[in-house]
């Protein structure tokens, strides 16, 4: 073994971890805000004499916002990752997720300032979605970009492992945050918040290792680099259209298993939060054991399968999981969330490989996010609104939920399966 054999092997390592922990940080940033808006905000930011359920409309529709930073996030830095490189940018997210967080901490009340509370939360939410705007692409190209061909859905699924990291983390944090004072409503709920201050500087000292990615390094030195990636990924639409199609679930339809679920169980089978945050808890444990192995599948079959394979199972398990929140046993709720966990994390693994796969390098940066935000634009700004809309319109039955997430899976699968054909012109080299 030569003496840059482990130095070779050591980065692709090196870029996973640091894809992983600062993904984990900002969605661990963002599901904390579901989770604060599905229990909280109504009573902390909004008028108590509001209507019960405008307010929890309202209060969980807050989330959106930051869905429509999402696509600003992804322009801007998008474009400065393709000009100038992917390391840079993903430092500067970080931070920018990190102010926009711990300030939420800081917000006073609706009954300290009055309407002007409401509009500090949707500023910062508004923030938080413009760092996550730049994350996510940048995180996933990081890791696939130091990876070898044959492992690229692999090291790739850590990006996406982070996701089952913070939404276990976010959940952890909670619970414990219940049982310190008076509860979650009297101020306990500030403390996920502000404890993501330690979170930002472990993933900066992690992130500070890694170098460059060696395809843009190589891309930079041919003059390979787009002078306008945005234009140049807008004037060939078709890749952009079915990335964001084949991402609607991983955007919008996670609230239905996750956030919405935590309120639905709550509010309408009279299931202790306690007990489903405890459940939420173990099964991200399990996700994270799915995300990997779905990404370890996706190098020996094809990811767009696996992808496809966890998109149906979704569409399917969502059924009994509601249905069986009213039995409020804290064994069949987990259980349930375990098998969802499965599903999830096949749809989760080998997704940012596929959407990758579609986009030359002078313009992955730009592609990738703006097709990932692009779904959370439309599918992932949407569901909050939509979730509790259509169970008052069916009067408490989840009938309406499981017909939504189906229409977003179906258009889901069609999309994956057809990246195939794109990757292969990309590898060709005939996509210009």
């Amino acid at each position: 073994m030569t003496s840059t054999e482990p130095r070779t092997v050591a980065r692709p390592r090196r870029a996973a971890l640091a894809a992983l922990a600062g993904t984990s940080i900002e969605w661990y940033d963002f599901f904390i805000y579901a989770t604060a808006a599905a229990l909280v905000f109504r009573h902390v930011f909004f008028p108590p004499d509001m209507n019960p359920v405008l307010g929890t409309i309202v209060a969980f529709g807050t989330t959106s916002f930051g869905y429509l930073g999402r696509p600003i996030g992804a322009f801007l830095f998008g474009h400065l990752g393709d000009r100038f490189g992917r390391k840079p940018v993903l430092i500067a997210t970080l931070l920018l997720m990190g102010v926009g967080t711990f300030g939420i901490g800081l917000l006073p009340s609706y009954e300290v300032v009055g309407p002007l509370a409401p509009l500090l939360l949707i500023t910062l939410r508004l923030l938080q979605g413009v760092a996550m705007g730049g994350e996510w692409g940048g995180a996933a190209l990081l890791a696939i970009e130091h990876a070898p061909a044959e492992r690229r859905s692999f090291y790739g699924s850590f990006a996406q492992l982070g996701s089952s990291v913070g939404a276990t983390l976010s959940s952890a944090v909670f619970a414990i945050s219940e049982h310190i004072g008076d509860g979650l409503i009297a101020g306990s709920w500030r403390i996920p918040f502000l404890f993501s201050a330690v979170l930002v500087v472990i993933g900066l000292i992690i992130r500070s290792v890694v170098g460059e990615s060696p395809e843009f390094v190589s891309a930079r030195s041919a003059q390979e680099l787009s002078a306008a990636p945005v234009r140049e990924v807008f004037r060939t639409p078709k890749p952009l259209l079915i990335g964001i199609g084949a991402m609607l679930v991983a955007t919008g339809g996670y609230y239905v298993t996750s956030s919405f679920f935590l309120a639905y169980s709550s509010e309408q089978a009279g299931v202790p939060t306690e007990l489903v945050l405890n459940a939420l808890i173990i099964a991200g444990l399990f996700e994270m054991a799915f995300v990997p192995l779905a990404g370890w599948l996706g190098d020996r079959w094809r990811p767009q399968y696996v992808v496809a394979v966890g998109l149906a199972g979704i569409m399917i398990v969502v059924v009994p999981l509601y249905l069986l929140a009213h039995t409020g046993s804290f064994l069949v709720i987990t259980v349930m969330l375990a098998v969802t966990a499965l599903f999830t994390g096949f749809n989760y693994g080998p997704i940012a490989a596929v959407l990758a796969s579609i986009f030359p390098v002078r313009v992955r940066y730009t592609g990738t996010s703006l097709a990932y935000q692009g779904s959370a634009l439309t599918a992932g700004a949407l569901t909050p609104i939509v979730l509790p809309t259509l169970l008052g319109m069916s009067e408490g039955s989840p009938v309406l939920i499981f017909a939504y997430l189906a229409l977003l899976c179906l258009v889901a699968i069609g999309c994956v399966l057809a990246t195939r054909g794109l990757a292969a012109r990309v590898e060709r080299g005939t996509v210009a």
